[in-house]
């Protein structure tokens, strides 16, 4: 759908191009109107570990429309009522985290994709329809495919299972979440560790190879990521964002002044 940026995302993708994101947490769509204009190619709206309600999703997915990029809301879980209260409000795609097993990921499949396309998502699409402007036969057929379905592998015994999980059909992409991914190794943030580096490159090996569109969420590194075979990396939030600028704006300013 045009009104979330979708297409446009994934001709990024297409022509070798990295789409670079940033997750937003604030409740204020204003923050999304300047990410958006600061030049990000999608947003990421974190529903699990952010403040949004329904009604401030749906006005962050407002403020994307007409700007060319694409808009991602990570749900706070692989559940049914909680994907059903957002994916009517036409993201380009739903990112569930904490994806355990295949199981997980056939569920969470399902709860994205129509009867007609062998789910369980329950009909009342409004924004989806343009509130009745587009056509009702053009959106069921996009339908099959938007939003993306986006599994997020985020747990070292979701890795063991990521053979399994691979198989599951309708996954569109899987995005690496290493914050969570080194806790769940006893090894937080210690992402030059020879065993965690091996995880990280066999899990996107294993996407890559079958095809799978590959994103990641990091603050640094990009370059490894990006030889590792990613193919969209989120690589900021708001909060870092705009502490890291107040910090270097009163270092700039105290070093104008002499302290």
């Amino acid at each position: 759908m045009k009104m979330n940026g979708l297409e446009g995302f994934l001709e990024k993708v297409r022509s070798g191009k990295m789409p670079l994101g940033i997750a937003i947490t604030f409740t204020d769509s204003a923050v999304t109107e300047l990410a958006c204009a600061a030049g990000f190619d999608f947003m990421w709206f974190d529903g699990e570990h952010g403040e949004f309600g329904r009604e401030n999703a749906m006005q962050h997915l407002m403020a994307v429309n007409g700007t060319g990029v694409a808009s991602l809301y990570r749900v706070p879980a692989c559940d049914h009522t909680e994907i059903k209260r957002v994916i009517d409000f036409a993201p380009a795609g739903i990112i569930v985290p904490m994806v355990m097993d295949e199981n997980d990921a056939a569920r969470a499949v399902s709860y994205c994709r129509y009867p007609t396309c062998g789910g369980t998502r329950g009909f009342g699409p409004r924004r989806g329809l343009n509130y009745g402007a587009d056509d009702f036969a053009k959106y069921m057929e996009a339908s099959a495919h938007d939003p993306l379905v986006i599994i997020q592998l985020e747990h070292i015994e979701a890795a063991r299972r990521l053979d399994k999980i691979l198989e599951v059909p309708g996954i569109d992409s899987i995005i690496v979440g290493p914050y969570d991914f080194t806790l769940s190794m006893g090894k937080p943030g210690q992402w030059d560790d020879p065993e965690v580096s091996a995880a990280f490159d066999e899990c996107c090996r294993k996407v890559r190879e079958k095809g799978i569109l590959l994103g990641c969420y990091t603050e640094a590194n990009f370059d490894l990521w990006k030889r590792r075979g990613v193919q969209y990396m989120a690589i900021r939030n708001d909060t870092s964002a705009m502490f890291e600028g107040c910090k270097l704006q009163m270092a700039r300013a105290r070093e104008a002044i002499g302290g």
